[in-house]
């Protein structure tokens, strides 16, 4: 974040060489007209233009992404800002790597822009204001959150779900989890079969993908001995921990 807040200045001042235009900053959170929880930090405004400026800075992984189109995140962050500012269009300058800058325009498209409000109308009202949680979406975000809403489990407390819905999704998730055991099978053998061609090579080139199989050395800790040998001193440095065990019988 810190080399990203650094490297805006120098994104914009590419922009300004590239295209002509003047940039300038706009020290303020900006808010819709008519929807008060509709707001926006934006990275630059263009001088005389009814458009701003959204800079980048990304790693040489996200090259081919960034040459082919904008990642949609970014594309419905620019008709956000737009949708705050009544602005016309949103321009997005990255810099990719510190190898290669991209600069494109983004058009106000009403469509975009009205059904954008109607979903973020509705979970303002619906999940902020009434404080309720999205329905769980299988995202780590999601995981993180319900865990810490509910890091304790009550002792002796039990629960009796009977609803259909969950017994399908029961159901579901056994297939799920045939499913996935047979695509690991498959994926170690073709794991196998590279491994048993490659021999002793340390590398290998398939077309364009590069294949390694190195030795790794690594170094353990044997808490166990260590336990048994100085149960005194693994006392004193032994940190209990917990958590929540999540198990299907």
């Amino acid at each position: 974040m810190r080399i990203g807040r650094d490297l805006e200045d120098y994104v914009a001042k590419r922009f300004e060489e590239d295209t002509g235009f003047k940039v300038r900053r706009k020290n303020a959170i900006l808010k819709h007209p008519k929807y008060d929880w509709m707001l926006a930090n934006v990275d630059r405004l263009i001088v005389g233009e009814n458009e701003g400026l959204e800079c980048k800075v990304t790693g040489s992984y996200g090259k081919k992404e960034w040459e082919k189109d904008i990642p949609v995140q970014y594309e419905i962050q620019c008709h956000h800002y737009m949708a705050v500012t009544g602005y016309s269009a949103w321009w997005i300058a990255v810099l990719i790597g510190n190898e290669k800058f991209i600069y494109k325009k983004i058009n106000r498209d009403e469509e975009v822009i009205n059904y954008l409000i109607s979903l973020e109308k509705s979970f303002w009202e619906n999940h902020v204001l009434s404080r309720q949680m999205p329905a769980p979406d299988g995202s780590y975000d999601a995981d993180k959150l319900i865990k810490s809403m509910y890091p304790e489990s009550k002792k002796g407390k039990i629960l009796s779900i009977n609803k259909d819905e969950f017994k399908n999704k029961l159901k579901r998730r056994d297939e799920i989890i045939e499913l996935i055991k047979k695509l690991e099978r498959e994926k170690n053998q073709i794991d196998q079969e590279i491994q048993f061609a490659m021999k002793e090579a340390e590398r290998a080139y398939i077309s364009n993908r590069v294949v390694s199989w190195s030795t790794v050395h690594r170094t353990r800790f044997n808490y166990k001995d260590f336990k048994k040998d100085y149960p005194d001193l693994y006392k004193q440095y032994a940190q209990k921990m917990s958590y929540r065990r999540f198990q299907v019988r």
